[in-house]
């Protein structure tokens, strides 16, 4: 499926260290580095590590990293890193760390590796326009938003801005999870300022469904990125559409050909869809590479040898 290898073309950030995974520092790095090697590292984007870590980080990270003094080469690993709150003083040492770390791994002979993104909290606009002033141009952050609050002040504040805005689409406790509502409302308010968003946590498998481990529902990656795709492109998708979008619970529910998918009278082909990603709905971060995988897998919407190493 052409479409859905489109869809999901470096959609994943490995989060290894949060939960549910929970894993040391030592078996993220080797699941990276391994997820990077394997047949659908195709699928694979950054590994989200805290600032907090960054020396734990090398320390184990510091055998298997490539060695280079070009961390813009094909091989280099790259980061999104938890910095602290936008409106906390520690937001400012962590960028300064983050610089720091950059200009040790550009040194000859040093492992290639880079934090380009930075994902933080934020709550109103001067806290987005602050950190926006204090981040060199090399950094492009997510600024995480409340869905259970009015985030369009916070969104616009983004508008034509380098940034973008995230979303927890899940967590371990069900108050964490937004409703299909909530969670469309917040879609179409950055499509709408042309904001591009990242989501992360609850998204485990590809469909809607009830997961018993955490006594609620959780959305699936494949509802919230064609939403996403959909929203980008469909002006005549309302809230109340998108919500049931992210609301079902069976393929039999879109529209999946190698070249299109859809919902509804919403169709979108290979290049929208490429676009979309490219411009919109960038990805989101997951704590298992291969369970996504292996999901698509029994869907058939990937090839039987997927999910291998």
């Amino acid at each position: 499926m052409d479409s859905i290898r489109t869809l999901m073309d470096g959609i994943l950030d490995y989060a290894g260290l949060f939960p549910p995974a929970d894993l040391e520092m030592g078996p993220t790095v080797d699941n990276y580095a391994k997820h990077r090697a394997c047949n659908d590292s195709w699928m694979l984007s950054r590994l989200i590590v805290p600032v907090s870590r960054f020396e734990e980080f090398e320390r184990h990270a510091e055998k298997l990293l490539p060695v280079s003094n070009d961390p813009a080469q094909d091989d280099c690993w790259v980061i999104s890193a938890l910095t602290a709150p936008a409106g906390e003083d520690l937001f400012a040492d962590h960028i300064d760390a983050i610089e720091a770390f950059n200009e040790r791994h550009v040194a000859r002979g040093a492992g290639a590796v880079v934090v380009d993104t930075i994902e933080c909290r934020a709550s109103n606009p001067a806290e987005i326009d602050n950190a926006l002033e204090q981040l060199p141009e090399s950094i492009f952050p997510y600024f995480e938003l409340d869905h259970r609050t009015d985030i369009r002040g916070l969104v616009a504040a983004m508008a034509g801005m380098d940034a973008g805005a995230k979303v927890r689409s899940g967590g371990i406790t069900p108050d964490l999870h937004p409703t299909p509502a909530e969670l469309a409302r917040f879609i179409i308010a950055c499509s709408g300022a042309e904001v591009p968003f990242k989501a992360t946590a609850g998204l485990h498998h590809p469909l809607r469904h009830h997961a018993d481990a955490v006594g609620c529902d959780q959305f699936g990656f494949l509802n919230v990125f064609i939403g996403g795709c959909l929203a980008w492109w469909g002006d005549d998708l309302s809230e109340d559409d998108l919500a049931a979008l992210l609301d079902a619970r069976s393929l039999d529910d879109f529209s999946i050909t190698p070249d299109t998918i859809g919902w509804g009278e919403c169709v979108i082909d290979l290049p929208r869809i490429e676009e979309a990603r490219e411009r919109f709905c960038h990805g989101f971060g997951s704590c298992s590479f291969i369970e996504p995988l292996e999901d698509l897998v029994k869907l058939e919407l990937l090839r039987p040898d997927a999910a291998t190493t």
